[in-house]
C-alpha cells in the first residue's frame, strides 16, 4: 500500500545506503548472482532504480518480496518481530490548478511516494520458489550477447592499455583480455564503460557525461556512480559470479563524504543508472508506468 511521503525521504535512503557503508558493505558491488536481483513474489515484476540496491544488499536467501496487503491476500503472514524494508516510488499525478482546468489533456507531474515490503522468508504461510534454474547458456557468450544487442553501440577498440569511453569520438577503448584477472573482470569493466556511453547526445543526453568529465566535479562523481551501478546490474543479468571484489576504506570514504553532502545523490544516479541499462538491453517502458527508472508499486 502505497503511503504519501510526510517526511524526507529522500534522506531516509541516503542514511541507509550510509549505514552499509559504514558496515564496509557497497551496495553497487554486491555479487547479486546467486540468488538473482529483488522482486515482487506476485507480480514477478523486479524492483529497480534504488529499490533494486536497497533490496538486494539485505543479503536474504530467496529474492521475492511481498507487501503486507499481498502477505494476507496470500493467506500468510509475517513473522512476529520482522521488519519491513522501504521501497520508493514515483507516481504522475494531475496538476491541481484551476487555470487549466479547461485543458483537454491535464497536465501531469511526477509525486514521490513510498510503501514497504517483506521478504518471503520472513513470513509463514507462503509459497516461497526455488532458486530458477540457470540456463546452459555461458555467461561469457551473454556478456557478448548483451554487447552484440545493444541498439546504436560505440566502437570497442583494443589500442591502449587503459580502459576509459571517448565521448567526442564516441569509442570504448580497452585492455585486451589477457590483461585482466580473469574474463569475468573484463566484461564487468566494458559494462561500466558501455553504461558511459549511454550519456552521448546521440543516445540518452545525460548531462553528467556532456557536459562535464573533470575529475572533482559533481557531475563527474555523479557519472562514475551511474557507471558502477549500472554495471553490477548488468554482469548481474548476465549471471557473472564476480568474487573477491575489494572495497577498500578510501574508496567506502570517498562515496560517504559524497551521499553525507547531497541526500538526492543516490536516488538520482540510481534512476539514471536503470535508464542506462534499459538502453543497452534494448527494454522499453510505458512512460505512465515508470518515472526515473523507478516503478510503481507491483
Amino acid at each position: 500500500m502505497e503511503t504519501i511521503v510526510t517526511k524526507d525521504i529522500f534522506e531516509i535512503v541516503t542514511n541507509r545506503i550510509i549505514q552499509k557503508l559504514e558496515e564496509g558493505i557497497v551496495p553497487w558491488k554486491q555479487p547479486w548472482r546467486d540468488v538473482g536481483l529483488p522482486r515482487n513474489l506476485v507480480t514477478k515484476r523486479p524492483y529497480r532504480g534504488v529499490n533494486m540496491l536497497l533490496l538486494a544488499s539485505l543479503n536474504y536467501p530467496c529474492s521475492e518480496y511481498v507487501t503486507f496487503r499481498q502477505v494476507q491476500d496470500l493467506g500468510g503472514r509475517v513473522n512476529k518481530g520482522e521488519k519491513a524494508h522501504l521501497v520508493i516510488l514515483w507516481l504522475w499525478v494531475d496538476e491541481d490548478d484551476t487555470k487549466r482546468k479547461q485543458e483537454v489533456m491535464p497536465r501531469k507531474r511526477p509525486v514521490l511516494r513510498y510503501y514497504y515490503v517483506f521478504n518471503v522468508t520472513q513470513c509463514t504461510g507462503l509459497y516461497i520458489p526455488k532458486p530458477e534454474a540457470r540456463d546452459a547458456v555461458n555467461p561469457i557468450a551473454k556478456c557478448e550477447a548483451i554487447i552484440g544487442a545493444m541498439s546504436n553501440r560505440p566502437k570497442i577498440v583494443h589500442n591502449e592499455n587503459e580502459a576509459y569511453y571517448e565521448p567526442v569520438a564516441d569509442f570504448i577503448n580497452m585492455p585486451s583480455m589477457q590483461q585482466f584477472e580473469s574474463a569475468e573482470y573484463y566484461y564487468s569493466t566494458l559494462m561500466h564503460e558501455l553504461v558511459h556511453s549511454t550519456g552521448n547526445v546521440e543516445r540518452l543526453n545525460r548531462k553528467e557525461l556532456t557536459e562535464s568529465t573533470r575529475f572533482g566535479t559533481e557531475l563527474y562523481f555523479i557519472e562514475e556512480l551511474t557507471a558502477e551501478i549500472g554495471a553490477c546490474y548488468l554482469t548481474t543479468y548476465a549471471g557473472i559470479a564476480m568474487k573477491g571484489l575489494t572495497n577498500s576504506v578510501g574508496y567506502i570514504q570517498g562515496w560517504l563524504e559524497r551521499l553525507q553532502n547531497d541526500k538526492k545523490f543516490i536516488v538520482y544516479a540510481s534512476a539514471q543508472a536503470q535508464k542506462a541499462v534499459d538502453y543497452i538491453l534494448n527494454v522499453r517502458h510505458d512512460e505512465n508506468d515508470f518515472v526515473d527508472g523507478i516503478n510503481r508499486e507491483p
